[in-house]
């Protein structure tokens, strides 16, 4: 279970790194949300970054859910329902994510195609492309309340469990919290610079913990036979 505890470590840190890059070195890059041409010149000057991006994007929900599974199985010992619960809503979130980005990739074919060129103009191309951004970032904060959801029900299971320290149960509980502002997108917003440093330090540290501890194999076993 220690080797299933590391992989895990490992999938959660590709997730992470593979978020930080198509999100800081890509998307923060190429988008300027108050000019539709400033964000299409961007994304034209750089069309294989934009698509590296995205190809990022679909390794990071893969790891995701990979790491979804495996957390699965770590925690059913606790309680297999809830564990199964947690599991369904981040996957769930995981599938809204990934549709979402097809709107990030469509936003550079929009500006791409010679065909929409020939009904629109260049300002209506620049704005229908803005808007597809648009829409892959109101998708991520709707799979970011489903992660809320996953991630206080994963925390519950962590402070119940007996082979993993219940004050990581209790911080990822409070990141979830911090992840189900985006139930009121202003709100999620207001509160992102806030709530993404105590989320991204409580999953480094949870990581870490994975990685180089694990877990308490024999109080997994007796849990599990409990």
């Amino acid at each position: 279970m220690k080797t299933k505890a590391r992989v895990i470590g490992v999938f959660y840190l590709l997730t992470i790194v593979a978020a930080a890059f198509s999100e800081g070195f890509v998307t923060d890059r190429m988008v300027v949300w108050g000019s539709a041409a400033t964000t299409a010149s961007n994304m034209l000057a750089h069309a294989s970054l934009v698509r590296a991006g995205f190809t990022v994007y679909l390794i990071e929900m893969i790891a995701q859910i990979v790491t979804a599974v495996l957390f699965f199985e770590l925690l059913a010992p606790v309680n297999k329902g809830v564990a199964r619960l947690s599991a369904v809503l981040e996957i769930s979130g995981c599938v809204i994510k990934t549709m979402s980005r097809l709107f990030f990739l469509i936003s550079l074919l929009v500006l791409s195609e010679k065909a929409y060129a020939s009904v629109f103009n260049t300002e209506q191309v620049q704005s229908l492309s803005l808007l597809m951004l648009r829409i892959n970032d109101q998708g991520a904060a709707i799979a970011l309340v489903f992660f809320g959801f996953a991630t206080i029900l994963q925390g519950y299971l962590i402070m119940k469990s007996t082979f993993l320290p219940r004050w990581l149960g209790v911080w990822g509980m409070i990141a979830g919290l911090g992840w189900l502002t985006w139930l009121s997108p202003p709100l999620g917003l207001r509160l992102f610079p806030y709530v993404a440093p105590v989320a991204l330090l409580g999953a480094l540290v949870m990581i870490g913990w994975l990685l180089v501890a694990g877990v308490n194999e024999q109080r997994w076993r007796e849990q599990a036979a409990a």
